[in-house]
């Protein structure tokens, strides 16, 4: 086979997305130009071989030098820096992009200086300048526009819409991603910029809880994947993603599959730093399935890698029993978590913590907050945690009809996403309201119905905790609040110094009071002091 015949094989391999058969035989190919060279490099990262990729890079630089070819050159310190800093290099990345800057100073206007500004935008990214990164994704967007170059126009679109993410403008940011998908969707995009951009979009609506765009999209990136059995790079990612819709529907073997697989994926890429969030999110199903050693070795792995695996490592104290540890970790987290998007992945477990630690005040500001934000940003799953909260803050306080609305907005949007588990919490939440409001019957159905759902997904420690409320019937339906209430006024305590002790309002302890009353059906505290004694209630 001639020289000619073999580039042209290995170029039409290319052009089928059979990134191995293009590598082998442009490896194996002599005196390959600049463009030969660009494809060699492409695919050997989409193999995996970035030392390959770089070298192919190298030399195509260095010949499009030769030839006074700048722009040529300019585009291939661009891509030597982009995969430099893509796998921690981070120096030797700047360096190259540095060059490429000196170069395209007497060039003029060209496309050229929008893919620069890509490397810019990430500078101004990992300095925490989020308004100096979102000017320059509208820059990268323009220029992309201009001369119609359908990575660029995509790359700034992902960069534009999510820093008007991070800054609190979700549902614009959110039309932008859409709009970089139609490209990716269209097949305009070379592969190394559509794999970025299909997880740069899923990545976005994890964050803000925006549970459909990401099944979507993430349905859609596997197919992309698996129409490339020799890819790499993004198939760990794409793990990842699968696991997260895969564990919001409940299918937990299949997601710690996922991150498993990811793990896996990372290592054999050389990207194993990226293994945090897989790790994390790994420990997260261990943690709510009630394996608290492996839950605690896996975010301790997860930690190793750079990454932080909050919130899960503060809820993990907290259902080992150490309350004011994981209300100390989480009021630290607090403290120095900033934006909306960031705070909003905090915020659910915050509350659900403050509760257990008796700060009932700090937990309804957290989740006024975590409303609002809700509010803002309009995605469901979000929507769904702040009704949560919201209803646990007014059932705390003893206040069922604030508190069932709430719920059954948490029900109704959690069932539309399909997910089962906190389906049951709900349920759970709405069950309380029920029997705080006398409706013991309806209550016992609720929580016999979470109780199910909790068994079925194998989630022990929410299991018995609903398991402990359908028990607590035959004690008069008291919740936990109520029971510490009663044996405050065993121990001879007034109204006050309950409230004091519970940090809660006086008027709080009374509707309490009353509460227990009617359960017990008992008209004085020495009577209800009487039933807990002769109930072991005490």
């Amino acid at each position: 086979m001639g020289i000619v015949e073999d580039l042209e094989r290995a170029r039409a391999a290319f052009d089928r997305r059979d990134w191995a058969t293009a590598y082998d035989r442009l490896s194996s190919a002599t005196d390959l130009g600049p463009t030969d060279l660009l494809t060699l490099a492409t695919a050997a990262y989409l193999v995996g071989d970035d030392d390959a990729c770089i070298r192919a890079l190298q030399r195509a630089y260095r010949k499009e030098v030769a030839d006074s070819n700048v722009l040529g050159a300019v585009r291939l310190a661009f891509w030597l820096a982009l995969v430099l800093n893509t796998r921690g290099e981070v120096a030797i990345g700047l360096g190259w992009a540095a060059r490429a800057e000196r170069l395209l100073a007497d060039q003029g206007d060209v496309v050229e200086r929008g893919y620069l500004l890509v490397h810019d935008f990430y500078r101004r990214l990992d300095q925490g300048d989020v308004a100096g990164a979102l000017r320059l994704g509208a820059e990268i967007t323009e220029v992309g526009r201009k001369f119609g170059d359908a990575d660029l126009l995509a790359q700034g679109l992902v960069c534009q819409g999510r820093m008007l993410m991070y800054a609190g403008r979700v549902p614009e940011g959110l039309a932008l991603l859409d709009e970089a998908m139609v490209g990716v969707a269209a097949g305009e995009l070379s592969p190394i910029f559509a794999g970025n951009v299909y997880c740069a979009m899923i990545e976005g609506c994890q964050e803000v809880q925006d549970f459909s765009r990401a099944s979507a999209w993430t349905a859609a990136l596997t197919r992309w994947c698996d129409t490339q059995p020799d890819l790499v790079p993004f198939t760990g990612q794409c793990a990842v993603h699968r696991g997260q819709i895969l564990r919001l529907h409940g299918a937990y073997e299949g997601a710690l599959q996922e991150y498993d697989d990811a793990c896996r994926r990372y290592a054999s890429s050389g990207a194993q730093a990226a293994a945090g969030l897989a790790l994390s999110e790994r420990g997260d199903i261990l943690r709510i399935r009630g394996d608290y050693a492996a839950a605690e070795r896996t975010y301790d792995e997860s930690a190793g890698f750079g990454y932080e695996p909050q919130p899960g490592r503060a809820l993990l104290l907290f259902a080992r029993g150490r309350t004011s540890a994981a209300v100390g970790a989480v009021r630290r987290l607090l403290a120095e978590t900033i934006g909306p998007v960031y705070r909003s992945r905090l915020l659910a477990a915050a509350v659900e913590i403050l509760l257990a630690g008796g700060a009932v005040d700090d937990a309804e500001t957290v989740a006024d907050e975590l409303a609002g934000i809700a509010a803002g940003f309009g995605c469901a799953g979000l929507r769904a945690a702040a009704a949560y909260c919201l209803a646990s803050v007014s059932l705390e306080r003893g206040d069922p009809e604030r508190a069932l609305p709430q719920a059954r907005t948490a029900l109704r949007l959690w069932t539309e996403l399909q997910a089962p588990y906190d389906v049951a919490r709900a349920k759970a939440v709405v069950g309380r309201s029920f029997r705080l409001l006398a409706d013991e019957e309806s209550a016992v159905d609720e929580l016999t119905a979470a109780c199910r759902t909790f068994a079925e997904l194998g989630v022990v420690p929410a299991r018995r905790e609903v398991e402990r409320l359908l028990r607590r019937e035959s004690a008069g339906g008291l919740t936990s609040r109520e029971l510490e209430v009663l044996r405050l006024v065993a121990a001879g305590n007034s109204n006050i110094e309950i409230a004091g002790r519970l940090v809660l309002s006086d008027k709080t302890v009374a509707r309490h009071l009353t509460n227990i009353f009617t359960k017990l059906d008992v008209p004085s505290r020495t009577a209800a002091v009487a039933y807990a004694h002769d109930h072991d209630l005490l």
